[in-house]
């Protein structure tokens, strides 16, 4: 089937509601609100650096993608209650949910239409973990003092900033929300998987209105040790961060790791347009598939890749003549970007070779859970300014790697449908498809 959706409907051609995206909010490498990052991502500007947030001296990689410095959590979340237990990446994923929702010109205590048993918070985040520095403080105080049952007593505030839900709760607070909370943690495609859950809860009936989105920060020495023993991160850019992350290029190495949170409000379109809601898209279709290959490296032949985009792109009612840009997973490591090169031609066919294809992870490195929500993120701004972000450091080509790839500068085009990619460690794979809003009656 092609050809865009009957704009005089309000529900799609199961029956079910169609869903409009209506506020976007960031905290990224790029800038520390969605416009900054949306003007980085057009500018092709470079966000990755020296890692600060530990001593990494000693590290084999020591490099990229953070939150600028001039992210201040007192003023992006006022109220110091929503404050007080969240993490680093929960307090960046409370400004994006706090912008997205101003944004969508709502404000949940006063002015929002929906009830709060209507409203809902869909998140992707990193699953919460032990403390790793409160490890080898046990290990230290047992080796100096001899005793084996030696321990370090946490303070519960160290319990509570280290478990997912408190950031998420604090959310569902700020949305003013008692209807679905869901909260998702499948590694790089988690921001995909929420986006995906908020929009069938939608379709369904069982919310009007939901945040969805994602916040990560993969940033500690724990995490940068444990990629780079996995031999997942590129450590040959040390001294040369802006070269790092380089999706596509023949001499791509590895990816970068970054930090961030990007949220949408997604409404039901029908009560969005009753409202006077901006309407900034419409999520058409959703994809979610496992291919369990290997923890850190995709198929080569594309599998799962395929099968999401088949289904987001057969839900969406459109054709592959009708996608006009892909947001694309573009990890810079030499399995991914093959074989979701693979994946796109297996789908496309000859269309491969007509539409763009772009890695915002050129520009600000891999926002693990938040990276596909950076992707509609650029999906989105590529619809409404006919702007589609480059694939910076696409200095050499790859001949097995022959698509449009937008090499480093942005290029105006209209963009009527946008996929948007996130294939994760473990095998799992999300896709959405986005569309330019339409007229409606």
């Amino acid at each position: 089937m092609s050809g865009f959706r009957d704009t005089g409907s309000l529900t799609d051609a199961a029956g079910r509601r169609r869903v409009a995206v209506t506020g976007v909010g960031a905290v990224t490498p790029l800038g520390v609100d969605a416009p900054t990052t949306w003007a980085g991502l057009m500018a092709g500007r470079n966000a990755i650096g020296k890692l600060t947030t530990f001593d990494c001296t000693t590290f084999p990689v020591r490099i990229g993608g953070l939150v600028p410095d001039s992210f201040d959590p007192a003023t992006a979340i006022p109220a110091a209650a929503d404050r007080r237990w969240v993490s680093r990446p929960g307090l960046f994923g409370l400004a994006a949910v706090g912008e997205a929702l101003r944004s969508a010109d709502l404000d949940p205590l006063t002015e929002c239409p929906y009830p709060p048993s209507a409203r809902g918070v869909a998140m992707g985040g990193s699953v919460g973990r032990p403390d790793l520095n409160m490890v080898l403080k046990v290990s230290e105080i047992r080796s100096a003092t001899g005793r084996a049952d030696a321990f370090v007593r946490p303070a519960p505030s160290a319990t509570l900033t280290g478990n997912q839900n408190v950031a998420l709760n604090a959310m569902v607070r700020l949305v003013g929300a008692t209807g679905p909370m869901v909260g998702i943690h499948t590694a790089c495609a988690g921001s995909g998987h929420a986006l995906g859950e908020a929009l069938r809860l939608i379709q369904e009936g069982d919310a009007d209105m939901m945040v969805a989105g994602g916040y990560d920060s993969l940033t500690t020495w724990a995490d940068i040790l444990g990629f780079g023993l996995l031999g997942a991160m590129t450590d040959r850019y040390n001294d040369n961060p802006g070269a790092a992350s380089r999706p596509f290029d023949a001499d791509r190495s590895g990816f970068v790791i970054g930090e961030g949170a990007v949220a949408f409000v997604l409404e039901d379109l029908g009560s969005a347009l009753e409202r006077g809601a901006p309407i900034l898209g419409e999520l058409l279709g959703y994809g979610s598939t496992m291919n369990a290959w290997r923890i850190t490296d995709s198929p080569p032949d594309g599998a799962g890749a395929i099968e999401a985009m088949e289904s987001a792109l057969a839900e969406s009612g459109l054709g592959t003549g009708d996608i006009d840009y892909i947001a694309a997973h573009g990890t810079s490591t030499p399995g991914n970007d093959v074989s979701e090169t693979r994946a796109i031609k297996k789908v496309f066919g000859d269309d491969a070779y007509r539409l763009v294809v772009s890695s915002p992870k050129s520009m600000a490195g891999h926002l693990t859970a938040a990276a596909a929500a950076l992707n509609l993120l650029a999906a989105l701004g590529a619809i409404r300014d006919s702007v589609v972000p480059p694939t910076i450091n696409l200095d050499t080509p790859d001949r097995a790697l022959d698509l449009d790839y937008i090499p480093h500068r942005a290029r105006r085009m209209q963009v009527r449908a946008a996929m948007i990619n996130a294939l994760a460690f473990g095998g799992s794979n999300t896709c959405l498809v986005v569309g330019a809003p339409q007229e409606q009656p």
